[in-house]
């Protein structure tokens, strides 16, 4: 017996749908030769069931982008929840599930390309963009705060300027990846990240970051 759904189920599913559809279309023909035309009809909708949802292709990029953040955040904060791993053993963890995350979505550095072009030609969507971005590092460094209090380290470098680097090492990777797939490997990220936070501990004045101080 099939399950009716009811109007808000029925919305969240073309507003998926609609996601799924962008984020092809996008990284084929990019954000500014994308037409709202071309992304409802690939996901089996008309122009009118994109308006009913989106005001316009940058609300439904803005929106695939913070869906991103929002799950790549927890994953990254489960990973550093976990108290029966080393800091560096939980970045090799954590880069990993990331790397693996991006292999079986092929469209999501061509994808995190496309926001960054459009937003150096588009001041408004630029804007938006980094506001988006701030959230993502705010969530990062509460996560990776609360690591360095369990284990008694206080970085001599701030928590905001880790996180930028994080973020940027993992950005580097992520196009490398798409320029040199057989070079750039998921090992490569496992061991850029175990390394940097080893060295983070070295950094700090930290004796031992490996083991939880008793």
């Amino acid at each position: 017996m099939t399950t009716r759904l009811t109007r808000k189920q029925r919305q969240a599913q073309t507003r998926e749908r609609l996601m799924e559809s962008a984020m092809r279309v996008f990284s084929e023909q990019g954000l500014d030769g994308a037409s709202i035309d071309r992304i409802a009809a690939a996901a089996g909708y008309t122009k009118g069931a994109f308006y009913a949802n989106f005001e316009s292709k940058d609300e439904l990029f803005l929106t695939i982008l913070e869906d991103r953040i929002d799950r790549r955040t927890k994953e990254v904060e489960r990973v550093w929840s976990e108290d029966d791993e080393s800091p560096p053993e939980q970045a090799r963890h954590s880069a990993g599930d990331f790397a693996r995350a991006i292999r079986a979505d092929p469209d999501a550095p061509r994808l995190f390309l496309e926001f960054c072009a459009h937003a150096m030609r588009d001041e408004a969507f630029r804007a938006e963009l980094v506001t988006r971005f701030a959230r993502l590092r705010e969530r990062l460094e509460e996560a990776y705060a609360r690591r360095a209090r369990a284990y008694g380290i206080e970085p001599a470098i701030g928590m905001d300027r880790i996180v930028r680097m994080v973020i940027a090492i993992c950005d580097g990777w992520e196009l490398w990846q798409l320029l040199e797939p057989d070079a750039v490997d998921e090992r490569l990220l496992e061991e850029t990240m175990e390394a940097f936070t080893i060295g983070l501990g070295v950094t700090s004045g930290a004796l031992e970051i490996t083991e939880r101080p008793s």
